[in-house]
């Protein structure tokens, strides 16, 4: 009889799925496909081993469930048989009397409740025979369903060396139906859900998990259930079979098995391993008794939690006191009846290997991910892949995603934290500048109203203080008052002119301009102290731009004395120039006192200064705004004046438009 695989065993619940890539790195044959960060199971190359299902801490890979099916058959007119597997005294620890298990499976509705280890008896016969042969060249046992898909599927050319011979499963369903007739639905119960897919000779099939569900839907307790002894036939040390070297101890009753023809690999590293050297021909003429699982007692169908070696003496002790009462001559009749039961099985190869990439591709895969070298693949195994390299061609094949590497996903989030950072202080800048922006508007409004009603009183105080001045006598004290009285009043009509170029709108008379020249020239129209070091680092290819000649001239001149103001112990005067093909921008820069964090905002408000009195309107700064703000410029200011926190010092960045 044939063996097939077509059911799909595992499902994922997507809104469980919290990317942690923990089932692709558990997965022997990576058969985890994600997409968009979640991992789904892809059923054609998936061996059924549970991996994925038993280390999701979510609860998003559920297997196959089949407790709604079996209730459904048990509804029918058929008659049904449950087989349960040999490791039931692993899972079902807490009942000391088993014959009060099978009373409870039976009061779900089975006509038969059997043990299949007594199929395992016959398997392990078959086995003997063949591994004792003379002429035997090497095998690997057929029982464990996920390890035939893993030689199936990913070992294909191994297919031959697979043990012809049923597992106890099939073997017992085989006995069941010669004993009952082949109308006979059989129900399997056991640790594995790997059965679900393994033959269509057994109708469903349970596991241990789903069972005690049932139980728990119907109020099946041991208190409150009548013991029930197992139905023949009754097995012997077949019981023994689903812990370490069970097989081994089954099949060699009479220890005519040679320990050297026989190597035992249990577990996902060492079952793949064994089948590996064995391909190879290290470890030909062996027979391998290989289990996906430490042992069936540890199967993904069975609940979560349990010890090994408690479950494993749960069995030992089970099969010892099964032994004590064995009615061996009852159970040789049985064997005998059985023995010409055909428990042959074959098995045929469904390639599912995914050819290698092309490297140029991995290549590419890798450098996307910002591996360029071999130093900076870290193989650190975050993605579930043990290389990078697999990770890459994973990434190629379709089944992996850049993100799933953890230290690309980190600088990624880096990066991405740096340009929010950027984002978030230019946004800062804009609001306050908008801030500033409004602020000022008002004050230019007020500031215009202000001016035009001062210049009239203030023409006809200079007008009627001059006419005064002329007529009075020279030598005459009254003409020195005339005379201060005309400053003054000069004085404020600067003031009140100063107010007005603050409020002026779009009032520029562009003119094409070699900028380097131009900061040049607004360098040497100041007057340099002696302890002044002057620098000027023009850093612009294009030095032609368009502005206004005198009103950028002014600006450019009143920050340059400001500079030198702003260090009265002497410093270094830096300024520059620098652009591209939208902007240019004109840099100053003092080593001199700096400017209070408290003062930063009130820069560009007119009237304020921090001169002595005196020696300052306040309105240098915000002139220079508005003379910017004509140009569709920005003005940028950093400065420090706190020692502890690096060089003291002040940098104007004013950029304007090309204007071409």
């Amino acid at each position: 009889m044939s063996h097939s695989f077509h059911r799909q065993l595992v499902f994922t619940i997507k809104d469980r799925c919290r990317v942690c890539f923990t089932c692709v790195r558990e997965c022997p044959v990576k058969a985890i496909k994600i997409i968009n960060g979640q991992a789904e199971v892809i059923n054609d190359r998936c061996i059924g081993c549970g991996n994925c299902v038993r280390v999701c801490s979510q609860g998003a890979k559920i297997p196959l469930r089949s407790v709604d099916a079996v209730n459904e058959l048990l509804l029918s007119k058929n008659k049904i048989a449950a087989c349960i597997a040999p490791s039931f005294p692993a899972e079902f620890d807490e009942i000391q009397d088993y014959r009060i298990l099978a009373g409870m499976i039976r009061k779900l509705g089975f006509d038969f409740v059997t043990e299949v280890s007594f199929g395992a008896d016959l398997v392990a016969r078959e086995y003997e025979q063949m591994i004792q042969r003379n002429d035997y060249e090497g095998d690997i046992s057929s029982d464990c369903p996920a390890i035939v898909y893993f030689i199936r599927h990913y070992h294909p050319d191994m297919v031959p060396y697979l043990a012809p011979i049923a597992s106890p499963m099939v073997a017992m369903s085989r006995v069941m139906k010669k004993k009952h007739g082949d109308d006979l639905k059989v129900v399997f119960i056991g640790p594995c859900f790997a059965k679900k897919a393994e033959t269509t000779e057994v109708d469903e099939v349970l596991t241990f998990r789903e069972l005690r569900e049932m139980f728990d839907n119907l109020n099946i307790r041991p208190e409150n259930t009548d013991p029930s002894g197992f139905d023949p036939p009754h097995s012997g040390k077949g019981a023994i079979f689903p812990v370490s070297h069970g097989l081994y101890c089954t099949a060699n009753n009479q220890e005519a098995i040679p320990e050297e023809r026989v190597i035992i690999a249990e577990g996902q590293v060492n079952y793949k391993e064994a089948i590996r050297e064995f391909e190879e021909g290290y470890i030909r003429k062996k027979h391998l008794m290989l289990l996906c699982c430490e042992g069936c007692i540890m199967g993904p169908g069975t609940s979560p939690g349990g010890k090994r070696f408690a479950r494993s003496s749960a069995v030992g002790e089970y099969v010892t006191r099964k032994l004590e009462v064995l009615d061996r001559q009852a159970w040789v009749r049985d064997i005998e009846e059985y023995k010409t039961l055909d428990l042959s099985q074959t098995f045929t190869p469904e390639d599912r290997r995914i050819a290698p990439p092309d490297n140029v591709d991995v290549v590419n895969a890798l450098q996307s991910m910002g591996k360029f070298a071999p130093k900076d693949h870290l193989n650190c195994g975050a993605c579930g892949y043990d290389t990078c390299v697999d990770h890459a061609s994973a990434i190629v094949n379709g089944l992996a995603e850049t993100e799933m590497c953890l230290p690309f996903s980190i600088e990624k989030l880096h990066d991405s934290i740096n340009n929010l950072n950027v984002s978030n202080e230019k946004l800062a800048r804009a609001k306050a500048a908008l801030k500033q922006s409004e602020k000022l508007a008002h004050m230019g409004q007020l500031s215009a109203g202000i001016a035009h009603e001062l210049n009239n009183p203030l023409g006809v105080i200079t007008m009627y203080s001059n006419i005064l001045m002329d007529e009075a006598q020279e030598g005459d004290t009254v003409r020195e008052d005339l005379k201060l009285i005309v400053e003054q009043a000069e004085r404020c009509k600067k003031i009140v002119s100063g107010l007005l170029n603050f409020a002026r709108k779009n009032q520029v008379a562009l003119t094409e301009t070699d900028v380097v020249k131009f900061m040049q020239h607004s360098l040497n129209s100041i007057v340099k102290p002696e302890n002044i070091q002057c620098s000027f680092n023009p850093m612009i290819a294009d030095p032609i731009a368009r502005l206004d000649i005198d009103q950028m001239m002014q600006v450019l001149t009143n920050l340059e004395k400001n500079a030198i103001e702003a260090m009265p112990s002497g410093g270094t005067l830096i300024v520059g120039v620098e652009g591209d093909a939208e902007e240019i921008t004109f840099i100053v820069t003092d080593t001199g006192l700096g400017i209070q964090k408290e003062n930063m905002d009130k820069l560009f408000t007119p009237f304020f200064t921090t001169k002595e009195m005196g020696k300052g309107t306040g309105l240098g700064l915000a002139l220079i705004y508005g003379i910017v703000k004509m140009h569709k410029g920005k003005i940028h200011v950093d400065s420090n004046a706190d020692q502890l926190s690096g060089p003291l010092g002040t940098t104007f960045r004013i950029t304007i438009p090309r204007g071409m």
